[in-house]
Order: structure tokens, then C-alpha cells, then sequence
């Protein structure tokens, strides 16, 4: 009895390691590139090997491109694409939003119903200033398990009707799967819809409200991992990144980086098919 309790504590301490290593989205060990899968289901994962150039990922830039998805731009021009997630407003997004004006940076944000209900205002704003409001769902829930195109289509769907609503436009068709978890059928189901999906080659941990990085975490992460057609993963409810945003988009530009928007990434694919 002692050693199955044993074993029943260790098995929920795993599968507590393995919720936190999925929304952080990197692995765990060191992967060689010849050993990385052309697909993979599961968690998006990362592999950082070398300051300043991309991370291995657990399934190629090629292998996404069939689905129109991204993690990355294949380039050496010093471009990053901003992304920020938002399951729920805390107080932070405003100067998040300041910071982004200040230095003319586009961004996207990629929100769920709880946001777009509870904060129609800074919606409203973000459009305005020409950020991007992209699709994470309605309920944020595990789309890995959702085999069939109703379901998939619903949480995606009843986000774009809700977001309509909110400010007149239509949704642009940009999906970030919540928490990085993905099959391949949800690839081709996004595809179908006509969506890009959208990982990220650079994130940290930032999304734990009780528990925030200091400003020297931070930096320690996101400058020396950044890398030429980065998509960073930031979230707004970091009380952190509003406090740093301004200062790290200034030391990413004296690194030489400029800003630029997931329409351009899109438009600038010779891969891209699009849908709609």
C-alpha cells in the first residue's frame, strides 16, 4: 500500500512537470536537429542550442507550411513579429499598449471569449492601433482532443461572431492553439477554415500572475534567444512585460530589430495558399 501511494505521488508530480513544461512550449532536453520529427501531435516544443539564432522545433518549418502555419520567418533580416496572448485582463494590457505606440510596433493579440466580453474597450483600442486580434479559441480549451470540424469549428466560430459584434469588423484569420497543444487534423482543420496557425520560436515563462519573473529574468531570456524572424510569445497579463516592454523593444532595436506584423509574415510566404 506504502509503495502504490508512493507510486500515485510521482505520477501526479509528472503530470504537474508536464502541464508546465507544455505552456512554457520547450522541451525539456537538448534535441539534435537530425533527430527533431517533420510532424509532430501533442505540445509545441522548442530547443534553444545557440544564442541568437532559432531554436530547433519539434516539427519543421516545411512540415507546417503545408498547413499554412508558422512558428518562425525563414530570414536573416533582424525582423520580429510581436504576438501577445490574453485569457482574461488584469490591468496590464493598457501600457502594454502604450509601450507597442511608442515605438510604432504592430502586435497580435490572440484573445478568448472572456477577454472580448470583459474588455470590449481595449479590443476596441487594439484594433484602432492597428494590432492584429487574432483567434485562441472561444473556451480555451485542450483542441488536441477535438477530432471532429463542428466542435473545431465552434470555438473558433463563436469567437469571430463575438468579436464582429464587438467592433464591426470581421476577424482576421490568424490561430494560436491554446497552450501549444495540436494534432495534425487540427492543422488541417484551421487550414480548411481558412486560418494560419501560429506558434512562436521565442517565449519565456511569464503567465503565472502570483509568481512573476524580475526584470532580470526576463532580459536573461528574450535578448540572448532573440533571433531574426522571431514570432515572440508574451502574455498580457504579465505584470512584468508591462513594466519591461518599452525598455526590451528598445534593446531589441539597438540590436538592430524593427517590427513587423503577422500580414506581413503571410504575405511575404512563397508557401502561403490562401483561403479566404
Amino acid at each position: 500500500m506504502i509503495r502504490k501511494k508512493k507510486l500515485l505521488r510521482l505520477t501526479s508530480l509528472a503530470a504537474v512537470l508536464a502541464v508546465a513544461i507544455a505552456g512554457l512550449g520547450v522541451t525539456s532536453k537538448i534535441l539534435d536537429k537530425n533527430a527533431v520529427s517533420t510532424s509532430a501531435d501533442g505540445n509545441w516544443g522548442l530547443s534553444f542550442q545557440q544564442a541568437g539564432q532559432p531554436p530547433v522545433a519539434n516539427a519543421t518549418a516545411d512540415y507546417l507550411k503545408k498547413f499554412d502555419a508558422y512558428y518562425a520567418e525563414d530570414t536573416k533580416e533582424k525582423v520580429l513579429y510581436l504576438t501577445f496572448d490574453a485569457g482574461y485582463e488584469n490591468g496590464n494590457t493598457a501600457k502594454i499598449l502604450d509601450a507597442l505606440k511608442k515605438h510604432q510596433a504592430p502586435a497580435a493579440f490572440f484573445l478568448v471569449g472572456n477577454y472580448l466580453k470583459t474588455s470590449p474597450e481595449l479590443v476596441k483600442r487594439m484594433v484602432k492601433e492597428g494590432h492584429i486580434v487574432g483567434n485562441h479559441t472561444f473556451h480555451h480549451p485542450d483542441m488536441s482532443q477535438i477530432s471532429t470540424m463542428e466542435t473545431f469549428s465552434k470555438e473558433l466560430g463563436d469567437l469571430e461572431k463575438l468579436y464582429q459584434q464587438t467592433t464591426g469588423q470581421e476577424m482576421k484569420k490568424f490561430y494560436r492553439p491554446p497552450q501549444g497543444r495540436y494534432s495534425e487534423k487540427n492543422l488541417e482543420m484551421a487550414k480548411k477554415l481558412g486560418y494560419h496557425t501560429i506558434f512562436w520560436s521565442l517565449a519565456y515563462v511569464d503567465w503565472y500572475e502570483s509568481q512573476q519573473p524580475t526584470r532580470e529574468e526576463a532580459f536573461k531570456k528574450l535578448i540572448p534567444r532573440v533571433h531574426p524572424g522571431a514570432i515572440v510569445l508574451l502574455h498580457s497579463t504579465s505584470r512584468t512585460n508591462a513594466q519591461i516592454l518599452d525598455e526590451l523593444l528598445t534593446k531589441w532595436e539597438e540590436l538592430g530589430y524593427t517590427f513587423r506584423s503577422l500580414d506581413q509574415l503571410v504575405e511575404e510566404s512563397p508557401a502561403d495558399t490562401k483561403a479566404d
